[in-house]
């Protein structure tokens, strides 16, 4: 069993771009989403890579993950039967300290952008980079399952105000987020 450490932040600007590393379209679905934090995802880049992955919370911000590749045709089979999905484009950033992922989410996630850091252990430094607007590590709104199940685009005006408002920067269809 491997176990998941990650801090999560909501991205402001396009810094981050120089250091993109690598790139893939993601489709996920969620099987199966509990309140409790189980959650049984099926993923896939729509090219090769195909994965089934089982996590639960494991004590602070670590989570206990289960991750097997599966076939592509298997990945396409299960997501038509998810009924909670989500489409993002992951980046791989070339950041010291612990491996940096950013996703930009698509259709009704976005504009939001999150950048993840998986760390060996909870109490590792980490140095965020000034395009990192505001943690959301434990802000369960911000799962990836929950956005599957309440994309941020259904979100009240009373809801998305005030992370737009922490730094989050893109603006959302037909709304100006420059004041």
């Amino acid at each position: 069993m491997a176990l998941e450490i990650e801090r999560r932040f909501l991205v402001r600007g396009e810094d981050w771009r120089p250091l993109v590393c690598w790139q893939a379209q993601l489709r996920q679905g969620y099987l199966a989403a509990a309140s409790e934090g189980l959650t049984l995802r099926v993923r896939s880049d729509g090219q090769e890579g195909a994965w089934l992955t089982l996590k639960y919370p494991a004590g602070g911000i670590a989570r206990a993950e289960f991750e097997y590749a599966i076939p592509p045709a298997d990945a396409q089979a299960l997501l038509a039967r998810c009924g909670e999905a989500l489409s993002k484009w992951r980046h791989g950033l070339d950041l010291p300290g612990g491996d940096w992922v950013l996703d930009v989410f698509e259709a009704d996630n976005a504009p939001l952008v999150i950048a993840e850091v998986e760390l060996a252990s909870a109490d590792d430094p980490v140095l965020i980079p000034p395009w990192c607007a505001v943690e959301i590590t434990g802000v369960g709104a911000f799962s990836n399952a929950a956005l599957a199940r309440r994309p941020f685009a259904t979100w009240s005006a009373a809801e998305r105000e005030p992370w737009l408002r922490s730094g989050l920067s893109a603006a959302l269809p037909g709304e100006d987020c420059s004041s």
